[in-house]
């Protein structure tokens, strides 16, 4: 008799830091099992151990079996920087809120499976109908960039505001932020955005106040406001990390004459594009046009011949003339994606190490196999539920962002 040993994953702080916050360097796209991914100790445990072997090919054959099972009553959605194990699965691929709108719409489905993240997640329920249930298939797959703006931590900020009388202050959240910071932006006025439309929303922000708390992304929020013509010299950024009462690092009557503030927040993934990158491309292919998305760095953009969302980046090199070259600043896999999908088209990433979003990769297949075959088997995990009093005010957000043409 033989006993089966489970594997022993040893962490340092080194390891906690660069999973957590960092972006893992050369990864590799292709699946592995479970067991063998060096980051999964970071991961929902709770999986069942049959679950941990399985190979790419096992998983395929189990995940569609299920989804035959289930027909009509499951869609399954996959956000651009899934792996292409998770995005074959996919009943349709988009940017976060595309995929929730798309969703709701889906009557006969009972079952929503996000391949993304917590927050989008969230915002598929908050938008869902009520016969829909959300799941998340690894509970873990957070956000770097949404958990730098700690709900706790805007509330301060918030107060801290009004108690320096700052006033005319309405607050902007981008979609990437959680849904208790949406109802928060819904019951003080202000509204949510995405990187398409976050020019429009400013402008929105700006006609109902005089100053604009953005978060959590400040390089978004920034090049948003150089877009509608705000000078940096305009803008503040508030440190979330400093204690309360130092108004984010600021002066009273600095935050008095600005105009945006700005959340000390970040992309692990997109604030490592570089100019030197762009410099780089350009000498390599001087007829290279370089593509970025806007939650890169100032200069970054400024740098970039052009910049926009995943939806934009996609839709911009897929109708591109043939032969055209692209470098672009975005997650690796939306980018060899569309160099898959482009083969008259050079396409290739600005940053040269494979750097794929480390929380959206926890979206492993085995756990999207988990989650449709409990479905198929009469049982939900990870169900994905907003309390009503939040999705209520986040919706509220939501729909003045909808209201914005």
């Amino acid at each position: 008799m033989t006993t089966e040993t489970k594997p022993i994953f040893l962490l340092d702080e080194r390891d906690i830091l660069n999973e957590a916050n960092e972006c893992p360097i050369d990864r590799p796209l292709e699946t592995l099992p479970l067991n063998q991914e060096h980051a999964f100790a970071f991961w929902q445990r709770d999986i069942p151990e049959e679950y941990w072997a399985l190979t790419a090919e096992q998983i395929i054959e189990r995940v569609r079996a299920a989804r035959e099972s289930l027909g009509n009553r499951c869609i399954v959605l996959g956000h651009h920087y899934q792996r292409e194990d998770v995005i074959q699965f996919a009943d349709l691929k988009g940017d976060s809120f595309k995929l929730a709108q798309w969703a709701s719409s889906q009557e006969e489905a009972e079952y929503i499976v996000f391949c993304g993240v917590h927050f989008m997640a969230e915002a598929a329920d908050i938008l869902s109908q009520p016969h829909q249930k959300v799941i998340l298939p690894n509970m873990s797959a957070g956000c770097s960039m949404a958990d730098m703006a700690d709900p706790d931590d805007v509330y301060a900020c918030w107060d801290e505001l009004q108690e320096a009388g700052i006033q005319g202050v309405i607050p902007v959240t981008y979609m990437n932020s959680a849904a208790s910071l949406k109802a928060f932006c819904g019951k003080n006025g202000g509204i949510v955005c995405t990187s398409s439309n976050a020019g429009k929303v400013l402008d929105w922000a700006f006609a109902q106040g005089d100053k604009v708390l953005f978060f959590p992304d400040q390089h978004l929020g920034r090049n948003t406001g150089l877009s509608a013509g705000i000078n940096v010299t305009e803008m503040a950024l508030w440190d979330y990390t400093l204690p309360y009462g130092s108004l984010g690092g600021n002066e009273a009557a600095q935050l008095q004459d600005t105009r945006i503030i700005l959340w000390k927040g970040h992309c692990s993934v997109h604030n490592r594009f570089s100019v030197q990158q762009i410099d780089d491309a350009r000498n390599k292919h001087p007829d290279v046009k370089v593509l970025v998305h806007p939650e890169c760095r100032m200069e970054v953009v400024q740098a970039a011949d052009l910049n926009g969302s995943t939806e934009f980046i996609s839709r911009t090199i897929g109708e591109a003339s043939s032969g055209s070259k692209w470098a672009v600043g975005t997650e690796i896999n939306l980018v060899s994606r569309l160099a898959r999908e482009n083969p008259d088209k050079l396409v290739f990433c600005l940053d040269p190490v494979v750097c794929p979003c480390s929380t959206m990769y926890r979206i492993h297949p085995a756990y999207l196999c988990w989650a449709v075959e409990a479905l198929a088997a009469g049982r939900t995990v990870n169900h994905m539920v907003v309390d009503k009093e939040t999705a209520v005010w986040a919706k509220v957000a939501l729909e003045r962002m909808l209201a914005v043409k």
